[in-house]
């Protein structure tokens, strides 16, 4: 079945989409000071959707370039901050000190401090799980870090898995989910590596590499025997789906146990994949997207035999950056709906599924800043981060219902 292409009003364009790939100095940063927060409303006016109307609360302001958001038990929030930051935010204030004990990250393009997840136990364990570009020969890489929680510091803190990649500064993937039997899943992006000449020998469908792959994972960060790869000569058997570009929002679905993924296309092209164990999702081979500024084909096809097609594609790209199931009751009639995070798109949008299909419902948060990251607090609120391009200070949001009249 083809994919539906989502016509969006508001496209990646190329000026910014060169924008969002363009390196800065490498750096290897620790905790750095805070910044000086900026002023944002403290709460919009209502806003409507089709099934609930709502309204945007600030939460917290002061935030550069969050991009993971976890709760702690008691409604503490844990924040990364791309530079190189772990930040707590405690009674709806920013801790002026960043939390001690975060690895040291290269902070160039795209990577830097980046996702963080709280173990499913975490109550008995105080696990903390970050993922971080980190240096390694010849470059960077995506690595997946875990701490204790304690005393409001990360402690005894180690890499539990480095992924084997290299390239530009970009496309680092990064999202962790977890499965709660014993799993977790992470993804990691195809590191910009360009695709020319033969497609099928880019790295995103070489399977002896982590390039463009969804991994699985024990919560050690092992590879488990029954990943559809162990046991393969000249693949890695950490990969769960290749064929990715980059993929920066997943999700373990809460009801089916599912692995829900979205990637950012080129220039158009996000996709919304069902990732299931061994299965090829394509990049570059087949897609909707061009190339930046030129506009020029770069797949064979949109789509091809043994390649999955991608639930939904959106076209233009809205820069598709997380992925959410709302399982909730604040907004009841959003139980079960997907929300994906746009950056370019500044959007917020509701998805709801039908079997095999998956539509769009609504576009909500409509030009209120890219956003990074979309949760479900444990009061069924949902939150999120924006992220500012220019790295100005930026808050953390909260979405409340508002009863119709």
């Amino acid at each position: 079945m083809l994919p539906s292409l989502m016509r969006a009003a508001t496209t990646a364009t190329p000026l910014l989409a060169l924008a969002a790939l363009a390196g800065t100095p490498t750096r290897t940063l620790h905790g750095q000071p805070a910044p000086t927060p900026t002023s944002w409303p403290a709460r919009s006016a209502t806003m409507k959707s089709s099934q609930h109307d709502y309204q945007i609360v600030k939460v917290v302001d002061g935030l550069v370039n969050p991009w993971g958001i976890a709760f702690l038990p008691g409604g503490d929030l844990l924040v990364t901050e791309r530079p190189g930051r772990v930040r707590l935010v405690r009674g709806g204030t920013l801790v002026a000190t960043p939390v001690a004990g975060a690895p040291a990250v290269v902070a160039s393009g795209q990577g830097g401090m980046l996702d963080i997840a709280l173990h499913p136990n975490f109550a008995a364990n105080r696990y903390v799980y970050l993922t971080y570009s980190k240096q390694v020969p010849g470059g960077s890489t995506t690595a997946l870090f875990r701490a204790r929680w304690e005393n409001d510091a990360l402690v005894d803190g180690k890499d539990l898995f480095v992924a084997e990649t290299k390239g530009r500064p970009g496309h680092f993937g990064s999202r962790i989910a977890f499965d709660g039997k014993g799993h977790l899943f992470l993804s990691v992006g195809d590191r910009q590596i360009a695709p020319e000449g033969d497609l099928a020998a880019h790295p995103a469908q070489d399977l002896s590499n982590h390039h463009g792959k969804i991994l699985r994972l024990t919560e050690e960060g092992t590879a488990p025997k029954d990943n559809p790869f162990v046991g393969k000569s000249g693949a890695k058997p950490e990969i769960w789906s290749y064929g990715h570009r980059n993929p920066q929002g997943l999700v373990v679905h809460p009801t089916t146990g599912q692995v829900w993924a979205v990637e950012h296309g080129p220039q158009g092209g996000d996709e919304l994949n069902l990732s299931e164990p061994g299965k090829n999702y394509g990049w570059p081979v087949v897609g909707f997207g061009v190339n930046y500024g030129a506009g020029k084909a770069i797949h064979a096809a949109t789509m091809a035999p043994g390649m999955e097609n991608a639930k939904n594609v959106w076209v233009p790209s809205i820069a598709t950056s997380s992925l959410l199931v709302y399982t909730g009751t604040k907004f009841p009639l959003w139980r079960g709906s997907f929300f994906v995070g746009g950056l370019a798109g500044q959007r917020l949008v509701r998805l709801t599924q039908d079997g095999d299909r998956v539509d769009v419902a609504d576009n909500l948060v409509r030009n209120q800043g890219r956003i990074r990251d979309v949760v479900e607090g444990p009061d069924g609120f949902l939150y999120l981060a924006i992220d500012d391009q220019q790295g100005k200070p930026s808050p953390i949001l909260r979405l409340e219902p508002v009863a119709r009249r």
